[in-house]
């Protein structure tokens, strides 16, 4: 699925370029746009998330769990974000509304010993609604004509609005604590309309804190021991012409 997901964003990244060359033969666009240092825009897009998983001592010294897999699954994120051009290169983004709707799916398969019957295959899913805190970096090209490419870096504090880590009732869930910090990357195009830009996104995102809030107690959870959250996000960013002081 990876091997085919990239070359997708190779596709798409081309297609792009094509048409953002296209556009470069028409007329100038804002061209002011560079000399203001602040603009605004909204942020609408569609994620596919899955966490990365470190087993526990528990599942080696255990055999009624063979595999633990987490799925990738996909949902939309949308959100505000302030721009500072630092200069005409390189710029600082923030996202002071971002939200990003997720699901993270673990499917289990159980030695069938324990069933005397066939591996017995057990899904289960956890729910997030993410209030996410991005800062990037941002460094872009020149522009041509009505085109423009950029990278961006940065990290992220994210905030789990639905986490189920205090949860009493949670027999076999994996509970996920709240709070998770990550880095990410990625790569952009703006293509310059006569009163806004728009600006197609693909990001990578890795979380680096442990988000698991492991219970010994719950069959799926104590065979766990990390989680980190991984994710790509796809979003389709209108950003204002810009303020001048």
């Amino acid at each position: 699925m990876q091997h085919l997901l990239r070359h997708q964003v190779m596709v798409i990244a081309l297609t792009i370029l094509v048409i953002g060359t296209a556009r470069a033969q028409r007329a100038f666009n804002l061209p002011d746009h560079d000399k203001k240092p602040y603009y605004f825009g909204i942020i609408l897009g569609y994620n596919t998330s899955h966490f990365n998983i470190t087993h526990h001592p528990v599942y080696l010294e255990r055999d009624t769990i063979q595999t633990i897999e987490s799925l990738n699954s996909g949902r939309v994120h949308l959100g505000i974000l302030s721009n500072w051009q630092m200069t005409p290169r390189l710029d600082l983004r923030f996202y002071p509304l971002n939200l990003i709707f997720s699901e993270k799916k673990f499917r289990y398969t159980e030695n069938p010993a324990y069933h005397n019957s066939q591996p017995k295959t057990t899904t289960e899913s956890v729910e997030s609604i993410v209030m996410s805190l991005p800062l990037q970096i941002r460094l872009k090209s020149d522009r041509i004509g009505n085109f423009r490419v950029y990278t961006l870096a940065g990290g992220k504090y994210d905030f789990d609005l639905a986490s189920n880590a205090g949860s009493r009732n949670a027999e076999n869930t994996v509970k996920v604590l709240k709070s998770d910090f990550g880095v990410e990357g990625g790569i952009g195009f703006q293509f310059f309309f006569r009163y806004f830009i728009f600006s197609p996104e693909i990001k990578f995102s890795y979380g680096v804190t442990n988000v698991h809030a492991r219970d010994a107690s719950l069959r799926y959870s104590n065979v766990v021991d990390k989680m980190n959250s991984r994710m790509i996000l796809f979003s389709l960013h209108f950003e204002g012409g810009g303020i001048g002081f």
